[in-house]
């Protein structure tokens, strides 16, 4: 991978325009689509794991919690790194997808606020964070927890929590694009509040996301619907190897990397050859052509 300039810790720390941060969500989002196509649940979405370069290319990096998607997938609670761990995980309910979006949702609010939206200490802090400003979840919500999640969750003080005008007031936005009617305040908000949402069932979808007022400005349809790669193999995962396996297969990657990129530096210098080539020919009949200042 090419090297990148910074990451979206440093990024938070700048004052970016609506086209910036849309334009950054909106490649978070295209690069989680990609992965929930292959069956790949990131899980452990956080800014020093998401890269940018100065153009404001974005990459997402660090694939070592991913696992293949499973309705109702069961997971520890731990996975995500826990600012940006969703309720579901921390209440230890099964989780789909949906979990990525939550913790974009979380990288946008620190974005815009600079600072993280959810600080908790430990997991029940985390909890308690995120209740005290989104408000207690619904009876129906609390009807899908584990007897003893739920015992615990419903004893605690209930909050009304506070709306997103509040959350995240206009001063903490930069002004309206004058260009995109979307990229406003507004829309940002609006998209934090579907983002946002403790019950995952009632939370928004990366294609609803990308297809948003605040994202759907740069939507192209080759980026967000490029062809899926193929299904993750996760049985490379488990498949035990020896040493001199290992040895084996990490000898053959690295001469299949050596070989491919020695064919491209082949493939390289013989256009420039050509072209070194072609520029000379053209020199050559220019110097033979008549001077149509002298003529013979």
């Amino acid at each position: 991978m090419e090297l990148m300039d910074a990451n979206l810790c440093q990024v938070i720390q700048m004052d970016l325009d609506h086209e910036r941060m849309s334009y950054l969500l909106y490649q978070m989002l295209c690069g989680i689509k990609h992965l929930h196509n292959a069956g790949i649940i990131h899980r452990d979405l956080k800014p020093s794991n998401i890269v940018v370069k100065s153009d404001c290319t974005l990459k997402i990096l660090d694939f070592g919690l991913a696992r293949t998607a499973g309705t109702g997938f069961m997971m520890t609670p731990y996975v995500v790194t826990r600012y940006y761990r969703a309720p579901e995980v921390i209440l230890g309910m099964g989780y789909q997808a949906n979990v990525d979006i939550w913790s974009v949702g979380c990288i946008m609010a620190e974005l815009i606020r600079g600072n993280v939206m959810f600080p908790g200490t430990d997991h029940i802090d985390q909890w308690n964070k995120i209740i005290e400003q989104l408000g207690t979840p619904s009876q129906l919500f609390m009807l899908r927890l584990q007897p003893t999640v739920r015992n615990y969750v419903e004893n605690r003080p209930k909050h009304l929590g506070f709306n997103f005008e509040k959350l995240f007031p206009d001063v903490l936005f930069p002004p309206d694009s004058t260009e995109h009617d979307g990229l406003r305040a507004s829309m940002a908000r609006e998209l934090l509040g579907k983002m946002l949402v403790i019950d995952p069932e009632r939370r928004i979808s990366v294609d609803d996301a990308l297809n948003h007022p605040y994202i759907n400005v740069w939507f192209d349809h080759d980026e967000v619907n490029a062809p899926a790669p193929g299904p993750y193999d996760h049985s490379v995962d488990e498949t035990e190897h020896s040493v001199e396996e290992w040895k084996r297969l990490i000898y053959n990657e690295v001469m299949e990397y050596e070989n491919r990129d020695r064919q491209r530096a082949m493939q390289n210098h013989a256009a420039a050859d050509g072209a070194t080539r072609n520029d000379k020919s053209a020199e050559r009949m220019g110097s033979n052509s008549p001077n149509p200042s002298h003529p013979r």
